[in-house]
């Protein structure tokens, strides 16, 4: 098996993001150095970024959902635009030139 070195995370969390490929905006609200989902998830998904790589869990803006994306798919989010999500508040404590302030609860991911 070949070693893929450890690439440092483009993105901090209460930074906010757009999808490449799926077009939605988003904040960070945590990093993975490399992909922690269950195998069973990462198979299930129609495409299979490289594991190896900081994976972002993500506040979808304008619903309550939350994704897990590699950091291949992620680009920042230019627009300096706040982001409406239900968990907004417990995770966060403002949002400042467009950064999110990160509190300190743990996120209750994977």
């Amino acid at each position: 098996m070949i070693q893929v070195p450890a690439q440092p995370p483009k993105f901090q969390t209460g930074q906010t993001v757009c999808h490449r490929r799926y077009g939605y905006r988003g904040v960070v609200v945590a990093v993975d150095p490399q992909c922690a989902a269950p195998p069973a998830w990462y198979e299930s998904n129609r495409t299979q970024p490289l594991r190896q790589q900081p994976w972002y869990h993500v506040l979808v803006h304008g619903s309550a959902t939350t994704t897990y994306a590699a950091q291949e798919n992620l680009m920042p989010d230019e627009s300096g635009a706040d982001i409406s999500h239900p968990l907004i508040e417990a995770y966060f404590d403002g949002f400042v030139d467009g950064v999110y302030s990160r509190n300190q609860r743990p996120w209750q991911g994977w």
